[in-house]
């Protein structure tokens, strides 16, 4: 269950294609523990910025302001400012939620015996991961920074990360999910 969700896009108007005596103020969010995507219905006289972090649990009294989460969407209902804004709002997750994703580098493991979780990341050939792997038999790492400077091989991981999980999102005949919540 998602408590927190980033806003990708806000339309204060409504969505265009609804009649003008239904339309209610819309927003798209992406949450941060899982990735899901969802369409939200903000409270009367909100104004939102793409960026935002809100509220979206059970705990109505918490609620600032979103009214009500109205559904789970996929990635192809994202508005095109959404999906643009996407990469962004990723990036920033996994900035802000840093041991999380060092977490996986120190712990990921094999799928299958001739396939390793750290290949899934674009970008990422076998030769740095098993770099990674012989790095991390000597310590477990405590910042994609010091990853970085361990493993020559290894660099820009946080955008490798955002990619990783735009994926799982825009794809979802995706066979494996690392990330994003199913």
């Amino acid at each position: 269950m998602e408590d927190y969700a980033r806003i990708l896009d806000f339309l204060p108007q409504g969505l265009p294609d609804e009649r003008k005596f239904k339309r209610e103020q819309v927003a798209y969010a992406m949450g941060e523990d899982q990735f899901k995507l969802f369409e939200l219905v903000p409270k009367e006289g909100i104004n939102m910025t793409i960026g935002d972090r809100v509220y979206i649990g059970k705990d109505l009294d918490l609620r600032q302001e979103i009214l009500h989460v109205k559904r789970r969407i996929n990635y192809s209902e994202l508005t095109n400012a959404a999906q643009s804004e996407l990469p962004y709002i990723i990036a920033d997750v996994i900035k802000t939620n840093e041991p999380r994703f060092v977490r996986f580098f120190n712990e990921s493991q094999s799928i299958t015996t001739r396939f390793h979780m750290l290949e899934l990341l674009p970008g990422l050939g076998k030769k740095t991961m098993w770099s990674i792997l012989e790095e991390r038999k000597k310590g477990l790492f405590k910042s994609l920074k010091e990853l970085e400077d361990r493993v020559p091989m290894a660099h820009q991981l946080d955008k490798l990360l955002a990619k990783r999980i735009e994926e799982e999102l825009s794809n979802p005949g995706e066979k494996y999910h690392l990330f994003v919540s199913r």
